[in-house]
This record gives C-alpha cells, structure tokens and sequence, in this order.
C-alpha cells in the first residue's frame, strides 16, 4: 500500500559542518557530489520540496526535519524565506519544525525565529566537558563544549523548546550517570541516547567512502570509537535504574519511553525498533532523496525530486523492498529471540556481525540490547498494568522502591547494618520481626 504518512529528514547544506567529530559518519559524503561548490539547498528545489512534502502527508500536522552538516551555516534569513514558503503552501495544515544543530553558532536573532515559529531543537551535546571533548571538536582540534552550553543558555534564556541528542561512543560510553545527571543539571528534559557504530574500510571504496554499509563484503573492522555492545547495554541499564527509581514522569528518555509502547502492544514510534522500516529518508541539497538517512550510499538513491515527484520516490519499489528487509533478512537466531518484539533486529545499518550458528545479518548490538531488554521487563510489565488500568506509571517509583527494600531485607546478614534504616544491626532490630 502507498505511504500516506512518511518522515523525510532534509539536509540542506548537505554535510557542509563547522565541527570536525571524529565520529560523524556524514562528513564524508560529501565525496559523492565532488562537483558541488555552493552547497545550499536552492530555492527552487526547497520550494518544490516543501509543497511535495506537505501535499503527501495525509494528516493535519506536517512535521519537517532539518539537519546536516550543520544547518545554521546557512544563516537565519535562508530559514525565514522557509518558513514563508511552507506558509505559502500549507494550505490550512498545521507545520512543525525540528531543527538538529551542534549549537556552537546560536544566538538571540537565531532563539527569536525558533520561538515565533514553535521550531523544536534538538542540541547535539555528548555529557560534562571532557566526555563531550572527547570526539566533539572544531575544525582546528579544538573543544567546543563551552560554546555549545552558551548556546543550550541562548534557548534557555528565549523559552526555546529543546531536547538533547547524546551519541554514546567509547568514550562516554562507561560514565552512563555522568552523562545522564549532567544533561539533567543543565535543564534537558527530553534526551535520546544515539549509539555510534561504524565499520571503517580499509581501502577508500569507488564512491570515495572509508565508512561503509553493512552489505559491504571487503576487508573493514569496526572503528575504535564505536561503543562496544555490552557498554552499551550497561550504559542504558544504569541510566534506566536511577530514572525508574527517581525520574519517571519528570524526565524523558526516548529509549525508555518507546520500550514502553512496546510493552504495551503498540508498535515502536522509532524506526529502528519498528518490524519493517523505510518510511523515514533522507533528501539532499540538490533534491536528492535516498532510503534513510544511515544509508545515504549510491546504491540507495531512489532519485532527484525535480525529475520524479517525492510521492513516487518514496513509494518506489526500490524503497518498498527497503523497508521489507529489515523484515525478511532477519536472522533465524533473531526470529526465535524472546525480546524480538522489541528489538525487531534494531536498525539494517548495524546488522553486519554473524550469529553463533554463523549465519549474517546479526546486530552488532544485539548483546547490549538484549542486556538492556532484559533488565527493564519487569519495570515495563508493572508501568503497562499500571497504564491499563489507566493509572500513571510513574508508580512505578514506588513499585521500585519497595523491591529494592524487600530485596535488601532478604539479602542482609545478621551483623549488617538493619536496612530500615535505624542504625542498630539487623539481628537487633528487623530481624526479630
């Protein structure tokens, strides 16, 4: 059936970046457009790609997504003309706007379109000074870390709204509730936690990449910043047990709150837990619409809006066989998984490691996710009930809290300090009882 609800994230600058991550997997593409000197979006592209994309959501409310590279090089008048364009063609839809961005640049003239215009921003900051340091640096090596929190202040101080994207790397990746009480001390009410791995060729390939696609067969190994599988599970478990024991309801984690939807029967709200992918894509400067936004890769070029209409790119054969393979390529070892229905195989882009019966197509991730999966189901199973029953799931704290207590009652011995609190031993106080 044709899409009539998609996502497409627009990129227009392209990879252009003030920063130099060490870990960014976009920067190099721009060895696929080597004739561009002017990397902007041109207007007649960006008109056409606005009414298009309005035209083809069957819904009230049209979401637009704007990243790059880093979309404020192209300064606030590119972003006003934009805006009007979309009033143009709105046509009674009500338009929102997301706004990814490395913050380095905001100020108050960039705080007051985002405001008038109800732009959500998400503010890419990977935790306290030396872990953001650690890869999120300028083009001369320097740090950037004081100049993004000025610029988490400059939405601060206007009454921006926010959230924050965290990448979880091998360097943050072992000072999970660094990370996690920082973003919250800094006012983040909403976080994704965005883990980075990346397989580096060892030759450069003939479309100019060292980072490559999971179906690429040469001589690779993952890059030494990927976060490693366990970490990673580790990471989000400890993240998850302060926030289901103090947080819930208070703070948003998107992890957190998607397994939630899945515990409770609906299917994922994020592509990458979802059974089947391939309605979220990625448009380039010059109008360029690949399947997503991991996978902007010759071979995923679906074509160039000016030639065909996004309706029929994004409902293309090519991009339907896409979406159903993340499907039908799932491993046998996968099929069989008790948090399959969670997990789904996460996203096509991680799935180059073999099971242990040797068969391709596993989740490089696959052990910190079940680790994670695992970890949770008894919270998620109480805050589903809870839900059902159509009580608030913060209760869950309580729920929380009570365990911990039984358990440190089952656990102490008779010389241990009494787990109620009252200073005596166990054997004098509680123990009696």
């Amino acid at each position: 059936m044709p899409l009539t609800s998609f996502h497409v994230i627009a990129k227009p600058i392209g990879p252009i970046c003030n920063l130099d991550c060490k870990y960014c997997f976009y920067l190099e593409k721009e060895s696929l457009y080597p004739q561009v000197s002017k990397w902007a979006m041109r207007d007649e592209v960006l008109d056409r790609y606005i009414r298009e994309y309005i035209e083809a959501q069957d819904a009230q409310s049209v979401s637009f997504a704007w990243q790059g590279g880093e979309p404020t090089l192209l300064g606030v008048d590119y972003f006003r003309r934009l805006v009007e364009i979309q009033k143009k063609y709105a046509n009674g839809k009500h338009i929102e706007n997301a706004f990814q961005t490395n913050g380095v640049l905001l100020n108050d003239e960039w705080a007051a379109l985002f405001k008038e215009n109800n732009f959500l921003i998400g503010l890419s900051i990977d935790g306290p000074r030396q872990l953001h340091d650690t890869y999120r640096v300028d083009k001369g090596g320097q740090s950037t870390f004081d100049r993004v929190v000025r610029g988490m202040e400059t939405l601060k101080r206007n009454g921006v709204e926010f959230n924050t994207l965290t990448t979880v790397h091998r360097g943050n990746g072992d000072f999970p509730l660094e990370v996690y009480r920082f973003l919250k001390e800094n006012g983040s009410g909403f976080m994704q936690f965005i883990p980075i791995v990346e397989r580096l060729a060892q030759q450069t390939t003939a479309d100019g990449l060292h980072l490559i696609s999971p179906t690429f067969d040469g001589a690779a190994q993952v890059t030494p910043w990927s976060i490693e599988p366990r970490q990673f599970g580790r990471f989000l478990c400890t993240i998850f047990d302060e926030w289901v024991r103090n947080d819930v309801g208070k703070y948003f984690v998107q992890i957190f709150d998607v397994s939630l939807e899945m515990w409770t029967g609906m299917e994922a709200s994020l592509c990458v837990f979802r059974r089947q992918c391939g309605a979220a894509m990625a448009i380039e400067h010059c109008g360029d619409v690949y399947s997503c936004d991991h996978f902007v890769y010759p071979q995923n070029r679906l074509g160039n809006i000016m030639e065909s209409p996004l309706e029929a790119l994004v409902n293309s054969e090519q991009q339907q066989k896409f979406g159903e393979a993340k499907e039908t390529a799932l491993p046998n070892y996968c099929r069989s998984c008790d948090v399959r229905f969670a997990c789904n195989g996460e996203c096509p882009k991680h799935r180059f490691a073999t099971t242990p019966d040797g068969e391709p197509g596993l989740n490089y991730l696959c052990a910190g996710y079940k680790m994670f999966f695992h970890h949770v189901d008894p919270y998620m199973r109480f805050m589903a009930a809870e839900l059902a029953a159509r009580r608030a799931p913060a209760n869950v704290m309580q729920w929380a809290a009570a365990q911990d207590t039984q358990k440190a009652f089952e656990s102490a011995g008779r010389n241990d300090p009494c787990p109620c609190g009252s200073g005596k031993k166990f054997k004098h106080c509680c123990a009696r009882t």
